[in-house]
């Protein structure tokens, strides 16, 4: 290989043509047009001397079976790619169709023209220029991928790979023959080590995040809930979102097993997972400071929003609140509900922490346009005295 090209002025990179002239002239045949008979001469001479080498050494019997593979164990000669692979593991490359390889060192190489070699799905280089971006193969054989995964095998690297599958949102176990950089075959596992998934399906949760999560209505309240009280009790779990990431494996993980996709995970009971982190202890004192429903005046129980951790929500129809003097407060008293005042028509039309102030000021102002969208419904002069109602007006 290191000597001079026994073809003059070849174009192919292709070794055969220059193996399949050399033995033509070792029959004894003469040189065809275009030979070097120089540099194809000496080539065979050197290549007596290393067989006269190897002989002496005791190492002839072993070169003339190849190296040691199953393939050859087997009698089969390898090939002349199948050679250089030995000899140069990372230059075996991968047809891209178009005369350029992706090679098993992770390099791109291309040949200078468009050749029978072009086409090959497998070569092994013998010989390339680097250069910037694709390096130039100069000289190469073709190699089978059967005969590469046949005298090779020692090399590849059979990889199970269970990861997270964005596009469609489900858990991919794929099985990958590799030769370095180089994928020689890929395909599905049916039955991947259930650890695996679990593992896999909580990198997926923690790329998406925990909104892919089924939080029911319920769940999420409570969720929201245990996030407010830790402004006041730092011994209730931390669910903000960075935290719930983080420790995915361990709240998480124990009620995700043999789930594979974010369909799969549809059928989880988040009221039972959060339950799950609490202690009997925990849910009392979230009961007794962050009330799910708060009774007002009129007798109806209404929800709390505690989706804004700084400042949960009340949201009611501003009759119902008729002769309460004060906002509604939680955390005994430490913390003073956002009302969201509603019309009839469930629509807002004022937002307060202080009631009192609202009553004596701006409810006059809201009465006023209240009182012509809807005649019927009762706007009392003083809402302080003014009997709440959940009706159009007061029971007589």
């Amino acid at each position: 290989l290191g000597g001079r090209d026994p073809l003059r002025g070849e174009r192919s990179a292709d070794i055969a043509l220059r193996l399949s002239a050399l033995r033509a002239l070792g029959r004894g045949n003469a040189p065809a047009g275009g030979v070097d008979e120089a540099a194809a001469r000496q080539a065979l001479a050197e290549a007596r001397q290393w067989q006269r080498a190897l002989a002496q050494t005791g190492a002839g019997d072993a070169v003339a079976a190849g190296p040691s593979s199953p393939a050859a164990a087997a009698g089969r000669a390898p090939s002349p790619g199948a050679l250089l692979a030995y000899a140069y593991p990372d230059r075996v490359g991968q047809g891209r169709g178009d005369g350029r390889f992706l090679l098993a060192s992770g390099r791109g190489a291309s040949l200078p023209s468009m050749q029978p070699l072009s086409l090959a799905p497998y070569i092994a280089a013998a010989e390339v220029e680097d250069a910037d971006g694709e390096s130039r193969i100069v000289l190469a054989a073709d190699i089978g991928e059967q005969e590469l995964i046949a005298f090779h095998g020692e090399a590849i690297t059979d990889e199970v790979s269970v990861v997270w599958d964005r596009t469609s949102q489900a858990v991919r176990a794929r099985r990958r023959l590799m030769f370095g950089a180089l994928l020689l075959k890929e395909e599905t596992v049916a039955k991947p080590d259930p650890e695996r998934i679990t593992a896999a399906l909580l990198e997926g949760i923690a790329l998406e995040g925990t909104a892919m999560l089924p939080w029911s209505r319920q769940a999420a309240q409570l969720r929201d809930r245990i996030r407010v009280m830790r402004r006041f009790d730092s011994d209730l779990p931390d669910l903000s979102e960075e935290t719930l990431i983080a420790t995915l494996e361990n709240w998480l993980g124990p009620h995700v097993s043999g789930i594979r996709s974010r369909d799969g995970l549809q059928k989880l009971s988040m009221m039972h997972v959060l339950e799950a982190m609490l202690t009997w202890q925990d849910k009392q004192r979230l009961d007794e400071l962050m009330p799910t429903h708060i009774t007002v005046p009129s007798g109806s129980r209404i929800p709390v929003d505690y989706t804004n951790p700084e400042q949960p929500v009340l949201a009611v129809r501003l009759q119902e609140l008729f002769g309460l003097q004060e906002t509604p407060k939680i955390a005994k008293g430490r913390l003073p509900l956002t009302l969201h005042l509603l019309s009839p028509a469930q629509r807002p039309v004022q937002v307060t922490q202080d009631l009192a102030s609202f009553w004596r000021g701006a409810y006059f102002e809201v009465k006023k346009e209240l009182k012509v969208r809807y005649p019927k419904h009762y706007w009392p002069e003083d809402p302080f005295a003014a009997v709440p109602t959940s009706r159009v007006r007061p029971r007589p």
